[in-house]
């Protein structure tokens, strides 16, 4: 795993290659399987919690009227469904004792 930067989809099979010892393939497979099942509850307009990690919440915001910060002219924004990410308390405090 990278020390910095972005982990990705890659990296997370590759560990489970090594730390569990399925094949590459096999990694690979459950990596995309986890996140198209995700992905699929969230398009079905459920939130997603992984005990431990977070939860992934799906919030409707309302039609606002917003400014062009550049011309000062306001702009009504639509209103949106959009997803946010709450960790929870255990990343959290993993997170301030590696920094």
């Amino acid at each position: 795993m990278p020390v910095a930067g972005t982990l990705t989809r890659a990296d997370l099979a590759e560990s489970l290659h090594r730390e569990v010892g399925l094949s590459r393939a096999d990694a690979a497979r459950l990596v995309e399987q986890i996140l198209t099942h995700m992905c699929e509850a969230l398009s079905k307009g459920e939130n997603v919690k992984i005990s431990g990690f977070g939860s992934f919440i799906l919030r409707d915001k309302g039609e606002r009227v917003g400014r062009n910060p550049k011309t000062g002219v306001e702009v009504p924004i639509a209103p949106r469904r959009v997803l946010t990410f709450r960790a929870s308390q255990m990343m959290r405090d993993r997170i301030v004792a590696g920094s």
